[in-house]
């Protein structure tokens, strides 16, 4: 509890300071999708949850290897779960996205993308989206799997409560990306997360899971793009 304080803490602390930084008009700042404002953004949350997690398992004396899932499952099982659990839950993420911007539309409310995707078609740099194609496809499945299946729902399920960790986190994990079309099928993504979590006992196989889905999302983005598909 005090680690995923402390993350939510330095979050919060990032966002003000990125808001005072910008009014001061400081280089960098002058906007949200200014260098700086991006990449103390993004770092704050997920890059104090990967140095956090280091040292949490540093202090605890315990390994990668341990908390992986390899002790338990075979890295060939791992891929075959991960590819069964992708085959089964994306199609039915997609047709919760159409159904929830079709009835959104419907009831004049705002449709619009997320917040990441955003960046990534406002990144005029090639420096920019080459760093917001890895903070996608490497530090944030890492960073957000460590807190919201290592942490928080493992917090839920030691306190005897197995049933509400998968409800209520998966339901935080949709929401902190603030955005209403996908909290449906991220919710969905994140229930199928914990059931990797659960199955092969340990992180890797959500991890590997959640860069795969990123890096695909971010290869169908750059696609639509490049032949002007977006509207």
């Amino acid at each position: 509890m005090a680690l995923v304080g402390g993350i939510a803490a330095v979050f919060f602390a990032a966002n003000v300071a990125v808001e005072l930084l910008r009014r001061a008009g400081v280089t960098g700042f002058h906007t949200v999708d200014s260098t700086g404002s991006v990449l103390l953004a993004t770092l704050s949350f997920h890059g104090t949850a990967i140095i956090a997690g280091i040292l949490f398992l540093k202090f605890h004396g315990i390994s990668w290897h341990e908390i992986s899932g390899l002790d338990t499952k075979c890295f060939t099982k791992q891929i075959q779960m991960i590819i069964i659990a992708l085959a089964i839950a994306v199609p039915v993420m997609a047709a919760l996205k159409i159904s929830s911007m079709f009835i959104l539309e419907k009831v004049g409310w705002p449709v619009e993308d997320q917040r990441a995707v955003e960046l990534l078609l406002a990144a005029k740099s090639t420096g920019m989206k080459i760093y917001l194609g890895i903070f996608a496809v490497v530090i944030a499945p890492m960073a957000e799997e460590f807190v919201f299946r290592g942490l928080m729902f493992s917090g839920f399920k030691k306190a005897g409560w197995p049933r509400c960790g998968w409800v209520i986190v998966s339901l935080l994990f949709a929401a902190i990306h603030n955005s209403m079309p996908v909290f449906l099928p991220l919710f969905v993504f994140a229930l199928m997360q914990t059931w990797l979590y659960e199955t092969t006992e340990g992180l890797l196989a959500p991890i590997m899971a959640h860069s795969l889905f990123n890096a695909g999302n971010l290869t169908l983005l750059f696609i639509a793009e490049k032949y002007h598909l977006l509207k």
